[in-house]
Parts: structure tokens; sequence; C-alpha cells
């Protein structure tokens, strides 16, 4: 297999997108050119420091490159002020200049973190995405998107701040746990279901393929979700419009992400499919789909493995009004009012900001209560 490149048009702020195996093996002569001066600083976790981070240092330093590096603790609790703090000081005591290169290599919590770190360190340090789960491969890496959580809710500290270059390296996405895997297909499928029903029709025949491993798949799948994010962030960086698109099962899942602690008990893709799968299903009460989009969503998800339903979420949540409360303290709330993507269909998904509360409200209700029957 070769490398795909798919382009971000930002303008003066454009950058590439490269996918393919042995990435991390080139990522020296690949980020060479972005260096002013040979020395990058590596920020990273725990894990994958364990299993890559020696790859990475003996890329950097077969070019030339002087390499210092900080592993966090791994985990979504890494994405708070704490070890936001931690980073910053990190990069400042390694005299990171506003010339230099900061690499963020991890998933989606290093590369958020990462990059609000990047965006305030001398108010803009540039820094490039190394992305080592299939999340942050199809998602968090790309869209200049970044941030941290707060006690209040998930992301709402950050800022827009674009990476100059994103290698997706297909190759480690076969170190990652099985569950680390299906959470990332959960973003894979919301691509197909918001724009791209031929898309969706492939996963549903290739899905399989992906999860057992064939690396053709893998990196198809890859490149065809970069392309609809490049292009739909092209269109509206900073989320005035169709951005918004991309938030499909987002809303529902920082709740539940919320309610359940953002541990281990929910990974952020897995909240993605259930929250895609409650998205579709309040749009056939709607009347906007027909029942049978939300059954294949549900079947898809189902037959790949996935969690679906708030059954699947261990231990006990929230009542149905106070889950709806806390998509009060979502970022796509406007003047109160929450905001949902809805669907008329697999591959047509829309922004709808005149949602019944109490039809939200009935929908957890009767999801809750299938819950305590299991």
């Amino acid at each position: 297999m070769g490398i795909d490149t798919v382009a971000v048009d930002l303008g003066s702020r454009s950058y590439e997108v490269r996918i393919g195996p042995g990435l991390i093996g080139r990522a020296g002569a690949e980020i060479a050119p972005l260096l002013k001066r040979r020395k990058v600083a590596v920020v990273t976790d725990e894990t994958v420091a364990a299993a890559h981070l020696a790859a990475l240092v003996a890329a950097f330093e077969a070019e030339g490159i002087a390499v210092s590096a900080l592993a966090l603790p791994p985990g979504e609790g890494t994405k708070g002020w704490p070890q936001f703090s931690r980073t910053v000081e990190w990069l400042l005591e390694e005299k990171v200049e506003r010339r230099d290169v900061v690499v963020a290599f991890g998933g989606g919590v290093v590369g958020d973190l990462v990059g609000f770190a990047c965006a305030v360190l001398r108010r803009g340090v540039r820094f490039v995405q190394l992305p080592t789960t299939l999340l942050a491969q199809v998602d968090s890496s790309v869209g200049g998107k970044t941030g941290i959580n707060t006690a209040q809710g998930k992301n709402l500290v950050g800022a827009f701040h674009q990476p100059s270059l994103v290698l997706a390296d297909i190759d480690v996405l076969a170190t990652l746990p099985a569950r680390d895997f299906l959470a990332g297909y959960g973003e894979v499928v919301k691509y197909g279901l918001l724009g791209d029903a031929a898309f969706f029709d492939w996963l549903e025949a290739n899905g399989p393929r992906m999860a057992a491993g064939d690396a053709v798949a893998r990196q198809f799948a890859v490149r065809r979700s970069v392309e609809m994010k490049a292009g739909i962030v092209s269109r509206d960086e900073t989320e005035e419009g169709e951005r918004a698109l991309l938030n499909l099962g987002h809303t529902f899942c920082h709740a539940l992400e919320k309610a359940t602690g953002y541990g281990e008990r929910l990974l952020h893709g897995e909240g993605v499919a259930i929250g895609c799968a409650l998205a579709f299903e309040l749009s056939q009460r709607m009347g906007l789909c027909s029942q049978e989009a939300p059954s294949r969503v549900r079947a898809h998800l189902r037959g790949m493995g996935m969690k679906v339903d708030l059954a699947d979420i261990p231990g006990d949540l929230p009542d149905a009004a106070a889950l709806v409360a806390l998509m009060g303290q979502d970022k796509k709330v406007i003047d109160g009012r929450l905001r949902f993507v809805l669907a008329r269909g697999i591959g047509e998904a829309f922004v709808a900001e005149d949602v019944p509360p109490g039809l939200v409200t009935g929908l957890l209700a009767e999801a809750l209560d299938q819950k305590s029957r299991r």
C-alpha cells in the first residue's frame, strides 16, 4: 500500500493529512521540512510511549533531529487542567519557541490537549498530529479543534488551532485493543450516516474485515473519513454552519460521558455510536425518516459487537431529566435551546433547533427503562 494524501484547504493554514503504513518510521523525514531548527518536543501518553516512542525517536534521530519527550497518564482523565498545566510548563522548560514544532503522539486525548497547549503557548506554536488510534486518525486529529474537559462538561475550554501536518500510520492500528478499535469505528460510521450513504453501504459489507485487521480496508475507511471531514472543515472551519453535522450523536454522547465520569465505563467512540442510534431513533419518532433507518443503524453497530443502547453501559445512570439537563452544558446550545443533528435517512443529516425537550426525555426514559429490565 502507498501513502494517501488528503488536503485540508484553509488558505494560509492549509495542511496535508498523510495516511498509510510505516509513517512512524518515516516521521523524521516527513516532519523535517517543517523545522527551522533540528529539534522537536514530543508529548505522548505512557501507553503509547511504551509501545511506540522508541521507534519515533529513532526516526527523528536518523534525520539528525534532537528529541525531548513527555509522557502523560493515559485516559480521558488526563484531558483536564492539571495535565494541561503540566504540559505547558514542560514545553516552556524545554524552551520551545514559536518557530518550533511540537508533536502530539497519541489518541484524541493527547491530540486535543497538546493542540490547545500549542494554541496558547507563546500565543501560538506549530504542532504536528501523529494519531495512534482509529478515532484520532479519522476525527480528532483533523480540523483544528483543541481543548480540555472541565467539571462543567466536555471540551468547554479550548481553541481552534490547526496542525501543520497529520501523519496517520495505519500499521499502529494493529496494536489497538479490540475495544479501542471499535470505539474509533463509532466515528467512522458517523461519516456514512451524516453524509455518504454509499460509504455506509461499504461499511456494512467491509466493517468486519476492518475489525479483523484488513489493512487495505482500514486505510480506505480512514481516507474516506478524512476526506469527508477535510471537505467540511475547509468550508466551515469554526462551526458556523455545516461543520455542526460532525456532531451527529455527540449531544447524547457528551451527556453520557459526563454521567459516567469520562472513564472506562464509556469510551468516547462508544458514546458516539449510542448517540447515533438515539439520534436516528429520535428522527424516526419525529417523522423525519423511516423505521428502516434506525433499525439498520442498530443492526450494523450490533453486528460489529459495539455498544448500541443505554443498557450496554455498565452501572447506574441518572434519570432522563438529569441527562437532558447535562445536555444543557453542551457547546451546541444556543439561547438555551438544545440543537441536535438529526437525519432524514442514512447519509442525510441536518441540524435541528426545534426538537421538543419532552420527546428527548421520553426517548431516554424508555431507554433507561429497558436498561433497568436487563
